[in-house]
């Protein structure tokens, strides 16, 4: 017996933009996302040169402004803790 049904996948994704992620959580939104070291002045341009090969953690508002840099994850948790931001995980 064949079925020749065909069953669509739901592949509606929303799509959020800068202006929505700004205001999600009302300004209390934070990410933590590793980087490499050559990635900083893209993100920080004030920041010092950084020797390449480094690992790092920044921690971003909502809409994926850069707030600050730290070399150890638990540093930009602490930081967003501090400032009374709630860290979400995003992939």
């Amino acid at each position: 017996m064949t079925n020749n049904k065909t069953t669509e996948l739901n592949t509606h994704h929303p799509v959020f933009t800068q202006e929505a992620l700004a205001h999600l959580g009302d300004g209390r939104l934070a990410y933590v996302r590793a980087i490499r070291s050559e990635d900083v002045a893209s993100l920080f341009p004030q920041a010092p040169k950084i020797a390449p090969g480094m690992q790092l953690f920044a921690l971003h508002a909502a809409d994926g402004t850069p707030i600050m840099l730290t070399d150890t994850r638990e540093a930009a948790l602490a930081n967003a803790w501090s400032h009374e931001l709630e860290t979400v995980s995003v992939h």
